[in-house]
């Protein structure tokens, strides 16, 4: 049986942007599973304990998760509130665990805050659940400074244009690793891929795990 993958989007996402990471992951052997949210309308708790359903009703015993930006705050809350019976590694891709310097700023004023809508309950703001090291994390932060947080000043640098470095150091976190890629490029970088199921194989970054990409990379 195939180890699963389940991938989680970000905020303003559907899960469509993820298409070049899980074809890469799916190359790899795996088999992938979209988890699709409402990231505006349901808070990071809420939208966990669909995550919970969703998780359960796979069929595989080992299930990993791969996060983009809010996906990764919307897992600290699902292992936070339930028990995950299911053994797999966790990936963090732009995920702002100290909060988002981008949405305090959307969420100061009433003409923007409907852009953040409930995603900083307990979420994008900072306050979320502890990492309480449940299973092994890697976390993948971006450095090329491009995105649509550029618009309201964007965080401190250095910051993949939407999300600091420094705003996805969680504590508990296994390994990190930074490369040259904007927010939304870390679900299109080759190199990003490699590194997810590298991790997802090795539990650690690097090339410990090159001899068993070779068919990740088409």
């Amino acid at each position: 049986m195939k180890e699963a993958v389940i991938l989680i989007h970000g905020i303003w996402m559907n899960g469509a942007e993820m298409f070049r990471l899980r074809q890469r992951l799916t190359a790899a052997g795996y088999e992938c599973h979209q988890f699709k949210y409402k990231s505006l309308k349901c808070t990071p708790a809420e939208n966990a304990e669909q995550l919970h359903k969703f998780t359960h009703s796979l069929d595989a015993h080992v299930v990993h998760f791969v996060c983009h930006s809010l996906g990764g705050l919307v897992m600290l809350h699902l292992f936070d509130k339930y028990i995950v019976e299911k053994k797999g590694r966790v990936v963090f891709m732009g995920v702002p665990v100290n909060g988002s310097q981008v949405a305090r700023r959307l969420s100061s004023t009433l003409l923007t805050r409907w852009t953040v809508g409930k995603s900083i309950e307990h979420g994008l703001l900072g306050d979320r659940p502890v990492w309480k090291k449940w299973r092994d994390l890697g976390v993948i932060s971006g450095n090329f400074p491009l995105g649509v947080g550029l618009f309201v000043g964007g965080p401190k640098l250095p910051h993949d244009g939407t999300v600091a470095v420094e705003e996805t150091c969680l504590g508990g976190a296994t390994d990190y690793l930074t490369l040259t890629v904007s927010h939304l490029g870390l679900l299109y970088s080759e190199e990003a891929a490699i590194q997810v199921i590298t991790f997802l194989r090795a539990g650690k970054f690097g090339d410990e795990a090159t001899n068993l990409l070779f068919d990740a990379t088409g």
